[in-house]
């Protein structure tokens, strides 16, 4: 007798499900705009096709998918979809215990062992780049499941585009520290790294905190530096800058608090 009864044999994917860049930088007063302008189709129907889920939110996750139902059908009604969230990082320098790590991710992981795909999602852009799903994907790998990236937005990458600087070798490096002498170091210290390397270096900031950041690479930086800037990438007043740190100097720039950037250099 056929059955579709999915059995241990058959083990299911991790499909990495790409997310807008827009959550939580939209007008309350205006409407989502369509998905279908931020990601591709093929990205839309596999979502709407997924039945098991991990994220960091769920009640995102869920808001996500409401707008995914509003362009392709979803295989399970939202409320019925199981959605499971990634274990909380660790506060201070404490070092996880590995075995507790290893249930956590069995226990996400074992719907596709029980053949059932399960799809990864990040808050904003890829799983995995940047994002601690990354942990995730590995344990899949060491339990042989095969892991399915779909094509997606990514703001590192699309802020690498527009900024014109060294797109054949670059860096990502996270966040710079918040205490002003620790930052001011590192940043001189990822500067001498771009120069030497002709390397892209590529870094991040919480929102609230881009004035600061922009001050402290105008003050570190060298003046023939050049510096780059993508605030609010697929938005509307989205946007991307690049001069050099001379000319930044002597021009204003209103960086807003509630919307990510990504701030790039490149050392001459």
């Amino acid at each position: 007798m056929h059955t579709d009864r999915p059995t241990p044999a058959h083990k299911g994917r991790l499909i990495l499900i790409p997310n807008t860049l827009d959550l939580g930088c939209l007008d309350t007063e205006a409407p989502p705009p369509d998905l279908r302008e931020v990601l591709p189709m093929g990205a839309i129907r596999a979502a709407a096709r997924l039945t098991h889920w991990v994220a960091e939110n769920a009640k995102s996750t869920r808001a996500f998918l409401k707008r995914v139902a509003e362009v392709e059908s979803l295989a399970t009604p939202l409320q019925a979809l199981h959605i499971a969230e990634l274990p909380r990082p660790q506060k201070g320098n404490a070092k996880p215990d590995a075995a507790v790590q290893a249930r956590e991710w069995a226990t996400l992981l074992a719907p596709a062992m029980q053949g059932h795909d399960i799809g990864l999602i990040s808050e904003a852009g890829l799983p995995g780049v940047a994002d601690p799903g990354a942990a995730l994907v590995r344990a899949a790998h060491q339990l042989d499941l095969q892991v399915l990236p779909i094509s997606g937005p990514s703001s590192l990458v699309l802020a690498l585009a527009a900024s014109g600087l060294q797109g054949q070798s670059f860096a990502f490096v996270g966040y710079l520290p918040v205490e002003s002498t620790q930052r001011a170091q590192r940043i001189r210290e990822l500067e001498q790294t771009s120069r030497k390397a002709q390397q892209t270096q590529l870094v991040i900031e919480t929102p609230y905190r881009n004035p600061a950041l922009w001050q402290a690479l105008l003050a570190q930086l060298q003046p023939q530096t050049w510096l780059s800037v993508s605030c609010g990438l697929t938005l509307d007043k989205g946007f991307s800058h690049t001069d050099t740190v001379a000319h930044w100097r002597t021009r204003a720039l209103d960086l807003p608090t509630d919307v990510p950037a990504v701030f790039s250099w490149l050392a001459a």
